[in-house]
């Protein structure tokens, strides 16, 4: 996973090498004491502990879990050659509370997220880097049914019922079947 993604790359190796550590040194750690290990690691490293979804709150570190089931439908994500530090995203970041409840959201039908589920770090990044919101709309115009930025980094995605895009790494394109 590239560095700058927003994909939790270094956290997600973080919290995996904390697990492989566990089971090969037998350790016996719970779940709750690998989580907060990795917790002390980075804000969000404790939320690859279980690898599944969930809902994150604070500073990515109050776990509730979300019924969200994306099979049958296919990501479509572009990470353009463009390297976004965290820190300088969050320096430029102007959170606001979410006009929607995010759990709820969540058990709605995808089709209904479109300028409800928010990624505030769009409003700061886009302006800064509008080739971030040239790809968000090539996302729509491709027949996206939602389309955000993936956190606070450079990479976008597209979540199509059935995407008319191919993959293409060496642009840094990927299309996954969920």
């Amino acid at each position: 996973i590239p560095t700058g993604s927003g994909l939790g790359g270094g956290s997600a190796d973080a919290a995996f090498m904390l697990k492989l550590l566990n089971t090969r040194f037998e350790l016996d750690l719970t779940t709750e004491e690998l989580e907060g290990y990795a917790q002390q690691l980075g804000a969000d490293c404790a939320f690859f502990i279980k690898n599944k979804p969930t809902f994150a709150q604070g500073i990515g570190a109050d776990f509730s879990p979300i019924d969200l089931d994306l099979s049958g439908y296919q990501l479509f994500l572009i990470k353009p050659e463009l390297f976004i530090s965290t820190q300088m995203a969050f320096s430029r970041i102007q959170a606001k509370a979410p006009s929607h409840s995010l759990m709820q959201l969540a058990k709605e039908p995808i089709e209904s997220w479109r300028g409800r589920l928010v990624n505030d770090f769009e409003e700061s990044l886009f302006p800064q880097f509008p080739l971030l919101a040239d790809i968000k709309e090539r996302l729509y115009s491709e027949g996206a049914i939602y389309a955000s930025l993936t956190g606070a980094g450079s990479a976008l995605y597209g979540i199509f019922k059935e995407c008319p895009l191919k993959s293409n790494p060496s642009k840094g394109e990927f299309l996954l079947d969920l």
